[in-house]
């Protein structure tokens, strides 16, 4: 029998990003999520609703888009740190965590979020599959959009 999670419509996610920039740059492109339209092909649009905040709207494989508001939690540049609060079709949080590799950066994604949307609440068993594959495409195009918009093969 498949395990099925104890919370169905509970997701933790982590992904690593590895970049040839330095750390700073990285962390600047991450905490400015006015531009992720312009590099991430995922994040259809942000707009910002205070210094702080702002909303989202994301969509990735599958047809059907994510609405999400986001507001700043922390944000601590010695540490390379960004946070953010998540709320609508998923509440949680997001982290950033950034630091050397190399001659480059790793960048840890974290997030740990509940599923609000009704229709993906309903379908939390037989969709968990394809909402975490539609994720790892997401980051993962994520990534190669960072790397090009950090080497300046993106408009800015």
């Amino acid at each position: 029998m498949p395990d099925r999670p104890v919370r169905p419509h509970h997701y933790r996610f982590r992904s690593v990003w590895l970049l040839d920039a330095p750390p700073d740059a990285v962390l600047a492109a991450l905490e400015r999520p006015e531009t992720y339209p312009r590099w991430w092909p995922q994040v259809a649009e942000v707009q910002r609703t205070g210094e702080h905040s702002g909303t989202a709207r994301i969509r990735s494989v599958l047809p059907f888009s994510l609405r999400i508001a986001a507001r700043e939690a922390r944000l601590d540049r010695t540490a390379g740190v960004l946070e953010t609060e998540l709320h609508g079709d998923i509440d949680g949080w997001a982290r950033w965590t950034v630091g050397p590799h190399g001659s480059g950066t790793r960048a840890l994604y974290e997030q740990e979020v509940e599923v609000r949307r009704p229709f993906m609440r309903l379908l939390a068993y037989p969709g968990r599959p394809f909402f975490r594959l539609n994720h790892a495409l997401m980051m993962r195009a994520g990534r190669r959009g960072l790397a090009a918009w950090l080497d300046g093969r993106q408009g800015i």
